[in-house]
């Protein structure tokens, strides 16, 4: 599982800089995917007013409404990793609990595919990856490159040996309906 130290700052009663928190976010394994790992390293369901005590803001689902955001990192394991035995029903539940509302921007018909009311910025910190999007388009990513995903119907693919580790922002916006 990946760990990440986060350091969060804030602000005393006197209005000085401090640091509110040093520890580590560890990812949570995805139920029903071994290897694949996914954290909220901090996020908001609504704007932030400063000062403030360095606390971790309110948020509940996995993608933001729009006034919200996540600081997410994710590990994508490589396509071959033998899936695990597990009751789907339970697995699904699981995910929901975990990752609440995630399951909701999937496509039921094609799995993976998936579309959410965010801007999402992403960087690709290790291994490789493929995008791929709904027009069929596939497109590698690797170390070091950046994606803006743009409320896109897309999925991850990892047909590589190693995991992809991936660092992203999500913003909530504004979809209008797609015909």
């Amino acid at each position: 599982m990946s760990t990440i130290r986060r350091v969060v700052t804030g602000h005393r009663a006197d209005g000085k800089s401090i640091i509110a928190s040093d520890g580590e976010v560890t990812g949570i394994q995805v139920p029903g995917l071994p290897g694949a790992t996914l954290a909220t390293l901090w996020g908001a369901d609504e704007t932030l007013t400063y000062p403030d005590d360095g606390s971790e803001p309110r948020h509940h689902d996995w993608f933001p409404p729009v006034g919200g955001f996540r600081f997410v990192s994710f590990v994508l394991a490589p396509d071959s990793t033998p899936p695990v035995d597990t009751d789907p029903e339970a697995a699904t539940a699981e995910v929901e609990r975990l990752f609440p509302g995630l399951l909701a921007t999937m496509e039921p018909d094609d799995p993976g595919m998936h579309r959410s009311e965010t801007v999402d910025t992403l960087y690709i910190v290790s291994g490789r990856c493929v995008l791929e999007l709904d027009d069929g388009s596939k497109t590698e990513l690797g170390a070091g490159d950046v994606i803006v995903q743009s409320g896109t119907m897309h999925r991850w693919h990892n047909p590589w040996d190693e995991p992809c580790h991936v660092i992203a922002f999500l913003a909530g916006a504004h979809m209008d309906p797609i015909s």
